[in-house]
């Protein structure tokens, strides 16, 4: 199966290389590397990796937190390996060709190209601020999305990533029109514990949204019953 490994490690000539190496002795396949941050003498990379369905993912985490320095912030299931930029241009491009399904095209591939499980196009009741709980009233879900699909309370105001108590990890992304935000989550499955989404995960979302909703303009302001 294909696993994402996310790991935090210093940010020093060697050690993107011994856990590079530490994943193999382990027995996963490196198919890519992303560097999400480089701050402060530390790094924060995401390593995609095949990884043998009868081995058990505690090896892997055990030969990883040998390494002096190294924290696993989470393994989780991957649909396919990162992809890049070129990608998001792509599916504006599709979004700006059929504007009449442009929401729809957004929410199915955004869990793709964020190694997430799931994504939903939410509208926030104006009175949101008052509110002292209540739902946002689901526009569309991608089909992995669960059902009943209940979603955490969210506020329209910024893009920025959330966690449940029950450990569900979401990057919430406003698209400035109608209270409409997307919400794109990453679950635990199998004992593996997904990462929160990261800033530069959040940022990427955030640019997608905001593009979305200047080629999809005032068709997201009628955009306000279930489908």
């Amino acid at each position: 199966m294909l696993l994402r490994v996310r790991v935090t490690l210093p940010d020093r000539p060697g050690a993107l290389g011994q856990v590079a190496r530490t994943l193999g002795v382990a027995g996963a396949d490196i198919v890519q590397v992303v560097v999400l941050e480089r701050l402060g003498g530390r790094a924060v990379d995401d390593f995609t990796v095949v990884w043998p369905g009868a081995s058990r993912v505690e090896r892997l985490l055990a030969g990883l937190a040998a390494i002096p320095g190294v924290q696993v912030d989470g393994v989780w299931k991957a649909i396919g390996a990162p992809v890049n930029g070129g990608h998001d241009a792509e599916l504006l491009a599709q979004v700006a060709a059929n504007p009449v399904d442009g929401l729809a095209t957004l929410v199915d591939a955004m869990p793709g190209l964020l190694a997430a499980d799931w994504a939903a196009a939410a509208v926030v009741p104006s009175d949101w601020a008052s509110r002292s709980g209540g739902e946002p009233q689901i526009v569309y879900a991608s089909w992995r999305a669960p059902s009943p699909l209940h979603l955490p309370e969210v506020t329209p105001l910024r893009a920025r990533p959330l966690t449940e108590p029950g450990g569900a990890r979401y990057a919430v992304a406003p698209f400035g029109r109608a209270g409409l935000v997307l919400l794109i989550a990453r679950t635990d499955e199998d004992e593996l514990p997904a990462a929160a989404f990261h800033v530069t995960e959040v940022d990427r979302v955030a640019q997608l949204v905001r593009a979305a909703a200047v080629i999809l303009g005032d068709r997201l302001d009628v955009v306000t019953q279930p489908v």
